[in-house]
């Protein structure tokens, strides 16, 4: 009997568990990361050509532009759709770092402005910005030392 609901078990878990095809999600995450690498482009290159504005202001206003498309896409709860899609090619540039901030806050909103979005907001972010301010300061710290003793 123990067998026999084993192997029944076995079978559900086979039947429910999502196939993945690894080419397929690839292929969607390059064109996915693809598009928003594009739009980038094409916005730093409005702005350079079209707008005249110099290499550093037109890359700080294609940075904003993105961040602020993203939390819009975020805030209109399109932009979990195409995590769903894309993958890792819409969580990993800077579009992705920017949802991370937003979605929590938007989920947790009516817990209040400090425990809800003050609070959560960071959720995903602040690990973040913590182990990389960190590590900046632990690189810095070693630089220092190493000039201090004559290697760099």
């Amino acid at each position: 009997m123990d067998e026999q609901i084993k192997q029944e078990y076995q079978e559900y878990v086979k039947e429910v568990t999502p196939t993945h095809n690894l080419w397929m999600q690839m292929g969607k995450a390059f064109l996915t990361g693809g598009i928003i690498c594009v739009l980038g482009q094409v916005i730093l290159n409005y702005s350079t050509n079209t707008l005249g504005l110099e290499k550093e202001t037109a890359s700080g206003w294609c940075s904003l532009l993105l961040i602020l498309s993203s939390i819009l896409l975020t805030g209109l709860n399109l932009y979990p759709s195409i995590v769903k899609f894309g993958g890792a090619g819409a969580l990993v540039p800077i579009t992705g770092f920017a949802n991370s901030v937003a979605a929590p806050a938007i989920e947790f909103k009516k817990e209040g402005q400090v425990f809800g979005i003050g609070c959560k907001i960071f959720t995903i972010a602040g690990p973040v910005i913590l182990f990389g301010i960190f590590t900046s300061w632990i690189l810095g710290l070693v630089y220092w030392i190493y000039q201090s003793i004559g290697v760099a």
